[in-house]
């Protein structure tokens, strides 16, 4: 797995995550025991269930931790306003209708759309990367081709 950039509370908000799924192993090894105590392995469905849930406990903590083991935490301070990048706040007007609107730049593990929060891997998150003030970019989005121009960027 590759590193991830991300910020210290998307870094938190994934340990938490982690330490959640690390607290459900003793509710499983008890519902196995359990399961375990009421007969013939062979036919008890209880028992099959608590060990499928085991299984997938087990998968979802060994991604956590490779992922908590190959997260950055994006360096707040050496960030800047000359040009869109990874935790930038935009603002945009969309050409096509005069909307203006306002994006936060963030890695992928953090977007939230709704909260205006724009993953840079999205096209128009791609778009913008590298752009500054007063320039115009255009994102291929599966609409057609979207153009927008920055009409600032701040932290």
């Amino acid at each position: 797995m590759a590193i991830e950039m991300m910020t210290q509370a998307g870094l938190d908000k994934l340990k938490q995550e982690l330490a959640d799924a690390l607290a459900q192993r003793p509710v499983i090894s008890a519902a196995i025991a359990e399961a375990r105590e009421k007969g013939d392995l062979s036919e008890n469905a209880e028992y099959d269930a608590a060990r499928d849930a085991q299984g997938l406990l087990e998968v979802k903590i060994a991604r956590l931790k490779e992922k908590v083991a190959n997260a950055r935490v994006i360096d707040e301070s050496k960030l800047s306003t000359d040009s869109v990048q990874l935790l930038s706040k935009v603002k945009v007007k969309n050409l096509t209708n005069k909307m203006e609107m306002n994006f936060q730049i963030v890695p992928e593990s953090e977007a939230d759309f709704s909260k205006g929060l724009l993953a840079a891997t999205t096209p128009i998150g791609k778009a913008l990367m590298g752009h500054s003030k007063g320039e115009t970019v255009e994102a291929k989005v599966p609409s057609g081709i979207m153009k927008f121009e920055i009409l600032d960027i701040s932290l």
